[in-house]
């Protein structure tokens, strides 16, 4: 792999939607949901067949970098880029990849996030070597995920033409980005044939990238060139202090990619992925039993029971089900969660009914 390639991990979220687990000081991505590995070290494990430890960017806030830094001790602690506060994805971007440019002028960044599950390693290198590829002509980059089902929460990606050059795997220059759909609307982008979920994973040159900043975010441009100019100086800090919290919240996908210039997007089946949202996802990268159900880390009676999930903070719990079919079941010790398993989203509203009842002790 070329030495100006580097990979950066978005791992700042909190992952509300897998609360009870989830929480404040322990966010999904901490945690070993799908099995020893936690997610952040499982995407550490997915980079590293690509990209030596010193290449690898962490972007997160501080209360989550410590015990990252337990986790995988062998990324240098000045490749933690740290956020005083979350300010959406756009921010993350353009902070990683300011001070890229700032460290090489040449490098080119895959962005990644720190709570998917990819099952095919082999393709996933495969594509994010061609992505790099694609991203040399000054391309931005997107992975889209080839849909399996009519999804309403993922947004889409719509391919238009081929791109004219040769490359080691089929691309195509991006028609538009979509929203969320609703159900009727997400089985026509399904059959149509031509769409793809929007994954979140990226690839582009640090210069192209910020090229588009300047252009459409003007005053994000601004603020993380000056942070970038004292990153490696005492100023540091009170830039960032000075800067950073009059910055609007904003994702990459609306403040950038919708009106870029240079979109491609490689269209990937049979990659595995899942961005392992809701307590529902676990259905998809977890071996369920000969009825659909699903165990973690609980010992599982079951009668009479199909398509239930069942999950445990503490290990060895048991946890029976009878005549129990598309239901979920969460003990994470101090809550037990039961819902449907079509309402997982939902566990959201909890948390923000939790926030609003200041219900600390919960979150």
């Amino acid at each position: 792999m070329n030495p100006h390639t580097y990979a950066v991990i978005m791992a700042g979220g909190g992952g509300t939607r897998l609360w009870p687990l989830s929480r404040k000081e322990t966010p999904k991505q901490l945690l070993p949901l799908l099995g020893k590995e936690t997610l952040f070290q499982s995407t550490v494990a997915r980079l590293e067949a690509l990209f030596p430890p010193e290449r690898i960017l962490i972007v997160t806030v501080a209360e989550q970098a410590r015990v990252m830094q337990e986790q995988v001790p062998a990324i240098p602690k000045e490749n933690y880029l740290i956020e005083p506060a979350p300010r959406g994805t756009a921010s993350v971007v353009a902070l990683a990849a300011a001070v890229l440019q700032k460290r090489d002028p040449q490098a080119v960044m895959a962005i990644q996030t720190a709570d998917h599950h990819i099952r095919n390693k082999d393709l996933f290198k495969y594509l994010i070597a061609s992505a790099f590829d694609v991203a040399e002509k000054d391309y931005l980059v997107t992975l889209g995920i080839t849909p399996t089902f009519p999804s309403t929460g993922y947004g889409y990606i719509q391919q238009g033409e081929p791109l004219p050059d040769e490359y080691k795997y089929p691309v195509y220059m991006v028609k538009r980005f979509k929203e969320k759909p609703d159900e009727a609307t997400a089985q026509q982008l399904l059959q149509s044939g031509d769409h793809s979920w929007n994954s979140g994973m990226f690839v582009w040159k640090t210069s192209a990238i910020m090229a588009e900043f300047e252009r459409q975010m003007p005053e994000l441009f601004k603020v993380v060139s000056a942070i970038a100019s004292a990153w490696d100086t005492p100023k540091r800090e009170a830039v960032i202090q000075e800067h950073w919290s009059g910055l609007k919240s904003q994702t990459i996908d609306y403040g950038i990619m919708e009106h870029a210039e240079k979109v491609a997007v490689l269209p990937a089946g049979g990659l595995g992925w899942s961005d392992v949202g809701a307590w529902d996802s676990l259905f998809e990268v977890l071996l369920p039993d000969a009825n659909g159900n699903v165990a973690v880390n609980a010992e599982h009676i079951e009668i009479d029971s199909h398509h239930t999930l069942v999950y445990s903070a503490n290990s060895g719990r048991l946890m029976v089900t009878i005549g129990m079919d598309n239901v979920i079941v969460v003990d994470s010790g101090d809550v037990l969660l039961v819902c449907k398993a079509d309402q997982a989203q939902r566990v959201r509203d909890v948390v923000e009914k939790l926030k609003k009842d200041k219900q600390e002790k919960y979150l």
